[in-house]
């Protein structure tokens, strides 16, 4: 599916190189967590620099220990956007981590480094966090698969920020087989599924505003598998995007408010910061009346077949120089914020436009279905 990938500098990809776990090379797969994941006797600096200086972690994050207790070798704690909260990667204090496939075009964010460290073969899978699109994205951009669970099926628990009610930890890997072996560990009581066979799939392809090189892309794909496939459009799924930027900015202004003007913060995430000090209680109702909705919408098309699919971003990944312009990347979570609102599970697969740039296909499931999505991902791999 792709040429080898580039051997971009660890420096930008990794914030800390670590030889966590079983020692030996039969001793289980090889991990990246994000930096916004506690492991004991490191500080969680977030890719901040208002948190470089800040206590080690006392214990595990919850997700760690499950990784340990696996067999799993942690080799590094992986960069990332600032505070996760952004969605190019771009980091001017701790680095920004070189897109292994495509060196010209951004790597993605927030969770850069565990996207690009799998991309590069520097391990088997990595461990970020989606509160916007935060894995789907950067994989996307770096054309791997990752993993956004349903809310809450992994635990939380040592994972900054402490409260949220969007984020998600979850996965990437460059293969369905490892992201569901690994979904098996992180994610309590998952059980793999035999994929189904194709054809008898029934798929709900979602209308949205997409690049038409992308619809050729993902639209190609759905053709080769041979599932059913049907049209569909999804009630607020606009106002969903919408309010899933409300809620996040709400979230992170009472998390990190304090931080703004003191010039600990890269100006990017200043700005934000500064931003959304303005969301209105108001605001955020209304935002949580089209979350309900939203919610009851997706469930509802759920009911009458076994996965949504859409592109995981309208567009090809802008260039670096292009994602200097904010009004390149504004729409680049359209497509993947809105179940971050309603809490459902979605993967992203990887393909390529005609043109051999990066496109992605996005499958969302039932809440609770994460076994399911990934047998369903699964069945769809041999047409990407």
């Amino acid at each position: 599916m792709s040429s080898g990938p580039k051997a971009p500098s660890q420096s930008a990809i990794l914030v800390k190189k670590l030889a966590l776990g079983a020692d030996g090379p039969a001793s289980g797969p090889t991990v990246v967590v994000k930096d916004c994941i506690d492991i004991a006797g490191l500080p969680t600096m977030c890719g901040s620099r208002a948190f470089a200086q800040s206590d080690p972690a006392q214990a595990n994050a919850a997700v760690v220990a499950s990784l340990l207790d696996a067999g799993c070798r942690i080799v590094g704690k992986a960069n990332m956007h600032e505070l996760a909260y952004g969605v190019t990667g771009a980091n001017a204090f701790t680095g920004t981590p070189v897109n292994p496939l495509f060196p010209d075009r951004i790597v993605g964010g927030s969770s850069s480094g565990s996207a690009a460290a799998v991309a590069a073969q520097m391990v088997d899978f990595s461990i970020g966090t989606d509160t916007g699109g935060s894995i789907r994205m950067p994989a996307a951009c770096c054309n791997i698969f990752g993993l956004k669970p349903t809310f809450d099926a992994v635990s939380r628990k040592g994972a900054v920020p402490a409260q949220s009610s969007l984020d998600c930890i979850g996965l990437f890997a460059r293969d369905m087989a490892t992201i569901t072996k690994a979904a098996g560990i992180i994610i309590p009581g998952f059980t793999a599924q035999a994929a189904p066979k194709a054809e008898d799939l029934v798929l709900a392809r979602l209308d949205c505003a997409a690049d038409g090189d992308i619809d050729s892309a993902v639209d190609g794909v759905l053709a080769r598998s041979g599932a059913t496939i049907r049209s569909t459009a999804l009630d607020d799924f606009e106002a969903a995007f919408r309010a899933g930027i409300t809620i996040m900015a709400a979230e992170m202004w009472e998390l990190f408010g304090d931080l703004v003007g003191t010039g600990l913060l890269g100006p990017d995430i200043d700005a934000r910061l500064a931003a959304a000090a303005n969301v209105t209680p108001q605001a955020v109702a209304e935002a949580e009346e089209v979350r309900a909705r939203f919610t009851a919408a997706v469930d509802g098309l759920l009911a009458t077949c076994d996965a949504i699919v859409l592109p995981t971003l309208p567009s090809v990944p802008p260039t670096i120089e292009e994602a200097l312009d904010p009004a390149a990347v504004v729409r680049l979570t359209e497509l993947v914020r809105p179940f971050n609102v309603s809490g459902h599970p979605a993967i992203s697969l990887p393909t390529r436009t005609a043109d051999g740039l990066p496109a992605s296909i996005q499958l969302v499931a039932r809440k609770g279905d994460d076994a399911k999505l990934c047998a369903i991902a699964t069945a769809i791999e041999p047409s990407l």
